[in-house]
């Protein structure tokens, strides 16, 4: 118990040790972006069928999806750059007031998703594509397949932007930068809008419908904290 009381006593009479204060700071937040013509257009493409029951549905679905693949085939598309995304048969349904969903039939629906790298064949591909039985088009999503350069680039301008306006602020507050103390990313990601511009070749604008690649935009962002202090 003595040692015990000695040890608080101790205890009580040690120094207390004063904390520095945190340094003053200020956050940044800044934004840039970066642009360039895509090089791959990514779409949908798929057969939808209805059959009184889930085989002939079925049957028939595959019939005309097969040509649908041999067609993109035959424009050159890649087995890489050819993946089913969807494959599906469900009941379809008579509903009526007071009255249990009666079945009518059934639909079937297989679609597969095409990476096209020749953005100025994608007009005739799609034209080639409703002729051979596809009634569902999905997109075309315009993307630079390689992003990271460019988004690499965006990264560096959002740092030197924000230091810029820090720098700025911090001399209409008569302070100046001392040190970076954080760096958080927002993340970089395309521009879900495309700048549009023409693209379908004037060979294929008789037959084929008009498509407008366009510029995809990457951005970038970044958020900076500096450590003031004082100018001199």
């Amino acid at each position: 118990m003595r040692h015990w009381l000695a040890l608080g006593g101790l205890l009580l009479a040690a120094p207390a040790m004063s904390a520095e204060p945190p340094p003053a700071t200020i956050t940044i937040s800044a934004e840039a972006r970066r642009t360039a013509a895509p090089d791959l257009a990514v779409l949908g493409a798929g057969v939808v069928t209805q059959a009184p029951d889930a085989a002939a549905a079925m049957a028939e679905n595959s019939r005309r999806m097969t040509a649908v693949v041999a067609a993109l085939r035959r424009a050159g598309i890649e087995p890489r750059d050819l993946r089913t995304s969807q494959l599906a048969v469900q009941p379809q349904y008579r509903y009526g007031e007071g009255r249990a969903p009666a079945i009518t039939g059934y639909q079937a629906t297989n679609q597969v998703t095409v990476r096209l790298r020749d953005l100025a064949r994608l007009g005739p591909v799609v034209d080639a594509l409703v002729k051979e039985g596809a009634n569902r088009i999905d997109g075309p999503n315009f993307i630079v397949e390689k992003p990271e350069p460019l988004l690499d680039a965006a990264r560096a301008d959002a740092v030197r932007a924000a230091r810029a306006r820090a720098e700025l602020l911090a001399a209409a507050a008569g302070v100046r930068i001392v040190r970076v103390l954080t760096i958080q990313e927002a993340g970089g990601a395309p521009e879900p809008r495309p700048m549009m511009r023409a693209m379908a070749s004037a060979e294929a604008a008789d037959m084929a419908p008009p498509v407008e690649a366009g510029e995809s935009e990457l951005r970038a962002g970044v958020t900076v904290t500096y450590e003031i202090a004082p100018a001199p």
